[in-house]
């Protein structure tokens, strides 16, 4: 195991996160730090980086290589974007950096947004998107076509730096806000008329997205606790955007989901967002919880072209190293729940994508366990709630997270989660978690009893036929403790027996 610190000195703020992992196998976010630093507070007007600004982002960056000596971090990468970049003195505040031990990598505006693509590539089951990460001093808005940059284009629509120039009175004033918008349409014609061109998902990243998600999640008690992967309509950003309009600085930072330090520049930042989507025709954004740092990272992590083959397989790979279980009872698992899906295909109809779902949730099922055995299902429910799945959606990982929770016992239903799915995921989900249930107790003595099934479905009966060297009584015995589980969900009694 390898971990590795990265620093990304912002416009705004300097974030310090630290890897753990395997190259090319596994990876987990072992720790991060926060500091807003605020460095690019008046470089638009002066073209210089200001004494105070310089001084915070020292206390940050001797915090930083403090804490990476004092847990003996094997690499530290420092990257630096728009205001270091842009900044007159940027020579004199880097060699001040270098007396801390850290070597400063300034980011090109296209190095920058080919790293939020990366990001984009290997945490999104996409071919084609725009990416667009909107700092504080600038924005990118790049197009990935083939899970590749293609183009791209730093914007200086920064939220710190649109704040400066547009809105100093508290809450804004109409004309002033009327200002900035112009100059966002008037800076992004092109790329507009691009979008429009092509109207692939627009994908953002970076704080501003991230903390709008969340007051809009946060508002409507959102089940999900993670914005990765949250589908911010253009209607709920319209709605919060009026809000915010309406606070003035110190009401914006009561709002839940927004960090109080990004109180009087959120603003500046819905308004960029909401005028793209206005003007593109776009529906809304699809939020990343990555970004620049994770793009860095994968360059470390992965061979060139830094490419996770398959990113939603790898997400629950991912997830299994970290919680790892016994190989074989997994597998064996996975192959039943397989079967019976296979097999119950007349009643129930579904295809792959259900079918990958199960699979998905019989690979992880019992990772709980690594908390404990009593309540392990609703450890691992838990742990796939709040780890990072990427390449999911949030109905789909709201599904996986319920077929884990009830592979055990319980009554499968949606709870509090139902806001994140389909109207017809209920009967979806008594159904998988019925397959899933079969599935654990045919290998319930992890002996490897049951070697294949079969099922016989006739009228308003479903039999399942066990194929076993041994009688199999352990896994008989549990498996016919979820004939009513069966019956709910199929609407057919369940028989159980040995074939031949």
């Amino acid at each position: 195991m390898q971990k590795i610190g990265i620093i990304d000195l912002g416009s705004n703020t300097a974030r310090l996160v630290v890897y753990a992992y395997e190259p090319g196998e596994w990876f987990y976010l072992a720790d991060q730090i926060r500091e807003p630093v605020r460095l690019a507070e008046g470089l638009a007007a002066t073209g210089v980086l200001g004494e105070a600004a310089m001084w915070r982002a020292f206390g940050a960056l001797q915090l930083y290589a403090d804490f990476a000596e004092d847990t003996h971090l094997s690499h530290v990468h420092v990257v630096a974007t728009s205001a270091v970049r842009e900044a007159r003195n940027r020579h004199a505040f880097l060699d001040q950096v270098g007396r801390l031990g850290l070597e400063v990598s300034v980011l090109s505006g296209e190095e920058e947004a080919r790293s939020g693509v990366l990001a984009v590539a290997n945490s999104f089951c996409l071919e084609d998107a725009w990416v667009m990460d909107l700092g504080g001093g600038t924005a990118q808005l790049s197009l990935m076509r083939g899970r590749q940059f293609v183009e791209g284009q730093d914007y200086p629509l920064g939220a710190v730096r649109l704040t400066e120039d547009h809105l100093a009175a508290d809450p804004p004033k109409k004309k002033d806000i009327k200002r900035l918008i112009t100059e966002v349409s008037d800076r992004l014609e092109g790329v507009l008329e691009s979008i429009r061109a092509e109207p692939v998902p627009l994908v953002a990243m970076g704080g501003t997205a991230r903390n709008l998600a969340r007051a809009v999640q946060k508002s409507r008690n959102y089940p999900m606790s993670q914005v990765h992967g949250y589908f911010l309509s253009r209607e709920d950003l319209e709605e919060l955007v009026d809000r915010l309009l309406a606070m003035d600085r110190t009401e914006r930072t009561r709002v839940v989901g927004i960090k109080p330090d990004r109180a009087d520049v959120i603003v500046a930042g819905a308004l960029v967002y909401r005028t793209v989507l206005r003007e593109s025709g776009l529906p809304g954004l699809r939020i990343s919880g990555q970004g620049l740092r994770e793009g860095t990272f994968y360059q470390h992590f992965l061979p060139a072209p830094h490419l996770i083959p398959d990113v939603r397989t790898f997400g629950i790979q991912n997830l299994f190293a970290r919680y790892p279980q016994p190989a074989e009872h997994t597998e064996q698992v996975r192959f039943f729940a397989s079967r019976l899906f296979n097999e119950l295909e007349p009643l129930h109809g579904y295809g792959a994508e259900e079918a990958r779902i199960l699979d998905e949730a019989a690979w992880l099922h019992d990772i709980g366990m690594t908390v404990g055995y009593h309540g392990h299902h609703r450890h691992g429910a838990y742990l796939i709630d709040t780890g990072l799945l990427p390449g999911m959606t949030h109905r789909e990982l709201a599904l996986l997270t319920l077929l884990v929770r009830y592979h055990r016992k319980g009554r499968p239903r949606p709870g509090h989660y139902q806001q994140a799915l389909d109207k017809e995921d209920r009967t979806l989900l008594r159904r998988l978690a019925a397959c899933l249930r079969l599935a654990e107790q045919l290998e319930r003595g992890r002996a490897n009893r049951v070697r294949d099934l079969a099922v016989e479905i006739g009228p308003g009966t479903v039999h399942l036929s066990l194929l076993a060297d041994d009688p199999p009584r352990v896994e008989l015995v549990g498996a016919e403790k979820q004939a009513a589980v069966f019956e709910s969900a199929f609407g057919r009694k369940l028989t159980i027996g040995l074939a031949g």
